[in-house]
């Protein structure tokens, strides 16, 4: 094998290895407010985000107490779209819902 060779197998194993890296994972976030109710945000995370009820009690429960609650971890897009999904749902209650997303 020449230098050729493998100087170019190298490059080759550099592009290989750029290709397979995992994509930058966001958690998004449900933030507390005064208004928005305990059942919405329950019902967000159950329709939005699919938890199941005891989950979705649980996390609503870290929003209520703590300020915020970390709903799932996402790549960028779906990440996105899960703080979208909650803005337009909660705009369409009637309910000051935020929700952002944080680069882990």
């Amino acid at each position: 094998m020449s230098w050729l060779d493998i100087k170019r197998q190298d490059q080759v194993e550099d592009f290989a290895e750029r290709e397979l890296r995992e994509p930058p994972m966001y958690k998004v976030l449900l933030y507390n407010d005064d208004y928005t109710t305990m059942d919405f945000v329950v019902q967000i995370l159950e329709d939005i985000f699919h938890k199941s009820p005891s989950e979705a009690t649980r996390i609503m429960l870290n929003v209520h107490h703590n300020g915020f609650g970390i709903c799932g971890y996402y790549t960028g897009e779906i990440a996105e779209t899960k703080v979208n999904a909650v803005h337009r749902s909660a705009k369409k209650a009637g309910f000051p819902l935020r929700s952002g997303m944080e680069s882990i």
